[in-house]
C-alpha cells in the first residue's frame, strides 16, 4: 500500500477545529502547546472558541489551520501510520514540511503568520478579488483572462481539478475576466470572499517580504518527497523547497497536477490531515483510482487508522 498524506490550505478553517484531538490525545495536545508559545498568545483557544471574526484573519487563519494540520498528523504517527509522500495545497504545503522534518512547528507558525500578513498588506484592501471558475476549460480561462486584463493583472491562481479554477487579480480585471469567462461557457463564476488576491503578480511584494524569513530557516532534506504547488513535481531537497515556498506565493497553485503528479509515482490512498474535507472533494474530481481518507477528529482518525490497517494486511 502506498500512501500519500495531504494537508489543506486556506477556507478549511471553522471554530471548534482541532478541540476535540486535543481533548483526546496527548500528543495533539502537545502540537497546540508549541504553537502556542512559539506565537506568544494563544493560538489554540482561537482554534477552539474563536470568535470566528478574529480566526478568518489572514494572519490569525493561516497558522491556526496549520497547528490544527499537525495535531492531526501527530495523531495519526503515533498510531504508526506513515506516507511515503505528502503535499499541501498553498498554505497546506508548509504542514507537509513539517510533516517530512524540513520545518519544525514552531519556525512553520512563526513564518506563516508573517506570510498572512504579508500577504494581506500587499495589496490595499478592495483593490484585488478572487472568482471561482466552475466548468471551463483552463485554456478558456487564461484566454479570458488575457484578454480581459486591459493593463491590469489577472490570471488562473489555484487550478484545482477539471472544471475549477480560481482566478485572482486586480478587482475590475478579475470582474472582466469572469464575465468573459461566462460568456464563453463557464457554468458559473464565483466571486470569493477574500481579503486579497492570492497567488498571482500582485503577492510579488509579499513573496519578497517572505524571502528572506525563509533564508534564515534551516531547510534539512525532507524524509520523504515533497510535491510541491509550483512544480507538480516530487522534491527531496530542502533547498529546493525554500526555494518553492518563495515562488509560490505570486505562482498559481496547480493543485490538479500535484495529485495527478501522486498517482503517477504510485499513491494507492491519499489521506486529507487537517479541518476540513476540501480537498478530499477535489481528488475526487481528479482522479478515480485512490482511495481517500481524512483525520479532523478522533472519530475520522479511528476511521482512518483501521482502513490503513485494512489496506496493509491486503497488500502483506
Amino acid at each position: 500500500m502506498s500512501v500519500a498524506f495531504v494537508f489543506p490550505g486556506q477556507g478549511s478553517q471553522k471554530v471548534g477545529m482541532g478541540k476535540a484531538l486535543a481533548a483526546a490525545f496527548p500528543e495533539s495536545r502537545a502540537v497546540f502547546a508549541e504553537a502556542d508559545r512559539a506565537l506568544g498568545f494563544p493560538l489554540s483557544t482561537l482554534c477552539f472558541e474563536g470568535p470566528e471574526s478574529d480566526l478568518q484573519r489572514t494572519a490569525n487563519t493561516q497558522p491556526a489551520i496549520l497547528t490544527v494540520a499537525t495535531a492531526a498528523l501527530r495523531a495519526l504517527e503515533a498510531r504508526g501510520c506513515r506516507a511515503r509522500w505528502v503535499a499541501g495545497h498553498s498554505l497546506g504545503e508548509y504542514a507537509a514540511l513539517v510533516a517530512a522534518g524540513t520545518l519544525s512547528l514552531s519556525e512553520a507558525v512563526k513564518t506563516v503568520r508573517q506570510r498572512g500578513q504579508f500577504m494581506q498588506e500587499a495589496v490595499p484592501e478592495g483593490r484585488g478579488a478572487m472568482a471561482a471558475i466552475l466548468g471551463l476549460d483552463l485554456s478558456l480561462i487564461e484566454a479570458a483572462c488575457r484578454e480581459a486584463a486591459e493593463g491590469e493583472i489577472v490570471a488562473p491562481a489555484n487550478i484545482n481539478s477539471p472544471g475549477q479554477v480560481v482566478i485572482a487579480g486586480h478587482a475590475g480585471a478579475v470582474e472582466r475576466a469572469s464575465s468573459r469567462c461566462r460568456a464563453a461557457g463557464a457554468k458559473r463564476a464565483v466571486p470569493l470572499p477574500v481579503s486579497a488576491p492570492f497567488h498571482c503578480a500582485l503577492m510579488k511584494p509579499a513573496q519578497e517580504r517572505l524571502t528572506p524569513v525563509l533564508a534564515a530557516l534551516p531547510f534539512p532534506d525532507p524524509t520523504v518527497p515533497v510535491v510541491n504547488n509550483v512544480d507538480a513535481r516530487p522534491e527531496t531537497s530542502g533547498t529546493e523547497c525554500r526555494d518553492a515556498l518563495v515562488r509560490q506565493v505570486s505562482a498559481p497553485v496547480r493543485w490538479q497536477a500535484s495529485v495527478e503528479c501522486l498517482v503517477v509515482l504510485g499513491a494507492s490512498t491519499i489521506v486529507e490531515v487537517g479541518p476540513g474535507t476540501v480537498l478530499s472533494g477535489l481528488v475526487r474530481k481528479i482522479t478515480k483510482q485512490v482511495t481517500l481518507l481524512n483525520v479532523e477528529d478522533p472519530e475520522s482518525l479511528e476511521k482512518t487508522c483501521v482502513a490503513l490497517a485494512a489496506c496493509s494486511e491486503a497488500g502483506a
